[in-house]
């Protein structure tokens, strides 16, 4: 169970509830190596590992294809996980951008929709960030993530990771 997808826009994203026909488009963007270096698994560049990725992404009922409202392109990828309803908490995660998104307020922008979304139905939202994730780490902290631990993350048909866990509450928001 999930918390129910829907279109979230900006002026700079568009993200869409991600389905199976998404595969290739978002394939394209993520082939690239770079993307993935700072990340626990840093081989999801690869067709077969990327897939593993993209199933896991479809079975989660969370996740979103990004699009740039600058010119309509596939930037990446994020999802809603581990939704808790009993203790008003859902996680955030799974992000990845293009290079060429990097440095640009794409992230910013959409952890911002994701989050003023989650929170009509939770009071925190926890973030895992690989612990070799700087890149990520840092976006985690100007958006307003308090570090609160560290844990060890199964992934999806991937190996155990250890991770920050970061967390947003919504009083605080």
């Amino acid at each position: 169970m999930n918390i129910p997808l829907k279109t979230l826009q900006n002026e700079w994203v568009r993200l869409e509830p991600l389905v199976e026909s998404d595969f290739e488009r978002l394939y394209e963007t993520a082939s690239d190596p770079l993307i993935w270096e700072q990340h626990p698994n840093p081989d999801r560049y690869k067709r077969e590992v990327f897939a593993n990725f993209f199933k896991g992404a479809m079975e989660s009922k969370g996740a979103l294809i990004i699009f740039s409202e600058k010119d309509g392109s596939v930037i990446g990828s994020s999802r809603f996980y581990d939704f808790k309803p009993e203790e008003r908490e859902i996680k955030i995660g799974y992000t990845f951008f293009n290079r060429a998104s990097w440095g640009q307020p794409f992230n910013k922008s959409t952890k911002a929709l994701m989050i003023e979304y989650a929170f009509q139905f939770v009071e925190s939202i926890i973030f895992h960030v690989g612990e070799t994730n700087f890149r990520s780490q840092k976006a985690m902290e100007k958006i307003g993530g308090v570090k609160i631990g560290t844990e060890v993350v199964a992934y999806y048909g991937e190996p155990d990771r250890v991770n920050f866990v970061y967390q947003i509450k919504k009083a605080e928001a």
